[in-house]
């Protein structure tokens, strides 16, 4: 029984969308019809959720079970309940399972196994740190489940409306007659922090100790100096600390005593924004690019030299937060996704799954475009973040049409749900348990459907040789049909 998801990966929400926010246990137990009550280990009052040993900040979701050793099934942030069974032999070394395992806290179901929850226990969750419930007999825990879930719903509304306002006020700041510092000021008072504008040292917001602006001020340096990454985050002086590029090796600087779901969205946003503003190129440059690009055809008459990188993304976050975040404006949004053109590396980037070209000429951004396209699709299959272009190799031996026949006559018999279980469990090199975690599924699943692929199938799928076949045939169905010439 679950409620609540989150990516396990990174951290973030599906599609890019900004990360749900945990349910404080405050907000649990202050449901009067649930009945809840805390006798152990920590529970923050307010937004931040719990501060427990092991480091989770609040309940992402509601997990049901009597196992022993329920760990190896959770993705950590989760309120474990039971009934007493799983407990029961040995509640030390079962504590310290769940915390290891990341769980947020422990909801113990009395009756009809026990009339009261084990003194034991309860000794056990204050000595590592790991909050511990009473859930009555007259609660089911479908019913916490559910509470959990419409919380996380709230949640979610008010924390997308915070950032939707947040735009809407960025937006006017930047048609202001001095619109970098309205920009600056905006965002200090959207995140309740400090930001600030490098090279200039042009700040907005509390002034911060010492430890935290020495620390935001060598992430500013490393993101705006050439070559280095797009984003940065530390922490110091009690701050968390992220810094972004902006055009002509600029960079933006934040830092909030709190980090909310939808903070890097509204910096991302910002971010774009003072792009535009500060950029030493004059305004329109882009547009220029692509006009003479359109009169002439000649990509080499439009960009510099480069090197340049063309990009696939996946995702359904903001595109020119996404741009931002990649130091271009270049960009070419289209139903599912987006194009772009960087002469930075990219990075990987939270919500989103990129495919990057091999390093590229203007001359050669066709073949740039077709190699992050194949890119994309490949970080799609194994549920990366970012793939880069990689020489085909023996794959590219073979005939497009030819490979395409092969792969289908070889997979025929598995239906989707088992293609897409098998290309899974192959990425992870048969790892029950990550496999499990990358498709959402439990790994009794995974189990199941991989042996009755292989029985389909009728190949031994420890064969190595059977693994490299079907692993390049499922690449090439993942390529799509073949176009006509």
């Amino acid at each position: 029984m679950t409620a609540g998801s989150r990516d396990p990966e990174d951290g973030n929400g599906p599609a890019g969308e900004p990360l749900t926010p945990p349910v404080p246990l405050s907000a649990l137990l202050g449901d009067r019809e649930l009945g809840l009550r805390h006798l152990a280990g920590p529970a923050a009052s307010g937004g931040q959720g719990v501060h427990g040993a092991h480091g989770v900040h609040g309940v992402h979701g509601v997990h049901a079970s009597e196992m022993p050793d329920p760990s190896p099934y959770l993705l950590g942030g989760e309120l474990l309940l039971t009934a007493g069974a799983g407990p029961a032999e040995d509640p030390d070394a079962y504590v310290a399972r769940l915390v290891g395992a990341g769980a947020a806290a422990l909801g113990f179901g009395v009756a009809p196994v026990h009339e009261e929850v084990p003194a034991a226990l309860v000794e056990a969750c204050a000595r590592h740190g790991l909050p511990l419930l009473e859930v009555p007999p007259r609660t089911p825990f479908s019913a916490v489940a559910r509470a959990v879930g419409r919380l996380m719903a709230e949640a979610r509304t008010r924390e997308l409306r915070r950032v939707t306002e947040a735009q809407q006020a960025l937006a006017a700041a930047a048609a202001r007659p001095d619109p970098v510092p309205a920009v600056l000021a905006r965002l200090a008072a959207s995140l309740g922090g400090s930001v600030a504008l490098w090279p200039g040292d042009r700040t907005a917001g509390p002034e911060l100790p010492t430890p935290a602006w020495e620390a935001l001020s060598a992430l500013l340096t490393r993101v705006g100096r050439e070559g280095g990454p797009a984003t940065a985050t530390d922490r110091a002086g009690g701050h968390h600390l992220a810094a972004y590029a902006l055009a002509g090796r600029a960079a933006l600087g934040t830092a909030t005593p709190a980090r909310a779901p939808g903070d890097h969205t509204v910096a991302s946003v910002a971010a774009v924004l003072l792009t535009l503003l500060t950029a030493e190129r004059p305004a329109g440059a882009e547009a220029a690019a692509l006009t003479r690009l359109l009169l002439d055809g000649d990509p080499a008459e439009a960009l510099a030299a480069g090197p340049w990188y063309a990009v696939h993304a996946r995702g359904a976050g903001d595109p020119q937060a996404l741009a931002a975040a990649l130091g271009t404006v270049l960009l070419d949004p289209y139903e599912g996704g987006v194009r772009l053109l960087t002469d930075r590396e990219p990075a990987a980037q939270p919500g989103w799954r990129l495919g990057v070209s091999a390093p590229a000429a203007p001359s050669g951004l066709a073949t740039a475009d077709a190699q992050a396209e194949r890119a994309v699709r490949r970080a799609e299959a194994a549920r990366t973040p970012l793939a880069h272009h990689s020489d085909p190799g023996f794959a590219g031996l073979v005939g497009e049409a030819e490979a395409r026949a092969h792969a289908e006559a070889l997979l025929g018999p598995l239906s989707p749900a088992l293609r897409e279980t098998l290309r899974g469990w192959l990425a992870h090199h048969g790892n029950w348990d990550r496999t499990a975690a990358a498709l959402g599924v439990h790994r009794n699943t995974v189990r199941q459907r991989v042996g009755r692929a292989a029985e389909l199938l009728d190949r031994d799928l420890d064969d190595p040789d059977v693994r490299m076949e079907l692993w390049f045939a499922l690449r090439t169905t993942d390529r799509g049909p073949v176009q006509p010439g």
